[in-house]
């Protein structure tokens, strides 16, 4: 009997203990990568957002801000990533997407918060980001009520699931350019394209 409590716990000593303190190690290797990963996606999070005020809103998808860089009266122009609103010649649509987008900002006095992903310039100068107002993103709103749709632009892709979540919902429900008796026959950028 002796002999069998002897070999067990030898046989724990030289087998089992080595590879607990081994799994022990990356345990805890893995417990701070984690807590260190954690860390900077918080601190980007923070790093990627501004409050700026809304000047003016230009389309349903652009808007004029106050707030952006080192001139705090400096007007500047924002494309909200993700969706492509029906053109302001492109009636009735584009001033309904250019109403619910006034609609969901509101008070101009109250700033909104720029959200930037990858890249935050697009070809023409115009700062990309998602814009949050009372912890609602806006875009998503606007594609919701069927004022937009869903557009993925590589490689700012952070909502991209959201946003496409929104188009099928306002899709199924009929809303805005979904709507069947009064449908959005092209798309903003085929239209565009059309009417240069």
């Amino acid at each position: 009997m002796k002999s069998k409590i002897w070999f067990t716990a030898a046989v724990y000593r030289k087998f089992w203990a080595p590879r607990l303190v081994i799994w022990a190690r990356k345990i805890t290797i893995l417990g701070c990568l984690l807590l260190l990963i954690s860390c900077q996606a918080h601190n980007q999070s923070v790093d990627n957002q501004i409050q700026v005020k809304v000047a003016r809103v230009v389309s349903g998808q652009s808007l004029e801000v106050l707030g952006i860089g080192e001139q705090p009266t400096l007007i500047s122009r924002v494309r909200l990533l993700g969706i492509d609103a029906p053109d302001l010649r492109q009636s009735p649509w584009g001033d309904e997407a250019r109403q619910t987008l006034e609609q969901l900002i509101g008070d101009l006095e109250t700033p909104v918060t720029l959200e930037f992903d990858v890249e935050t310039k697009d070809t023409i100068g115009r700062t990309l980001a998602y814009v949050w107002r009372d912890e609602k993103l806006l875009n998503e709103q606007v594609i919701e009520q069927g004022y937009a749709l869903f557009v993925g632009r590589s490689p700012n892709h952070k909502y991209d699931q959201r946003l496409e979540r929104a188009q099928q919902w306002a899709r199924l429900m009929g809303k805005g350019i979904w709507n069947p008796e009064q449908p959005m026959r092209l798309t903003p950028a085929e239209f565009r394209r059309r009417n240069l």
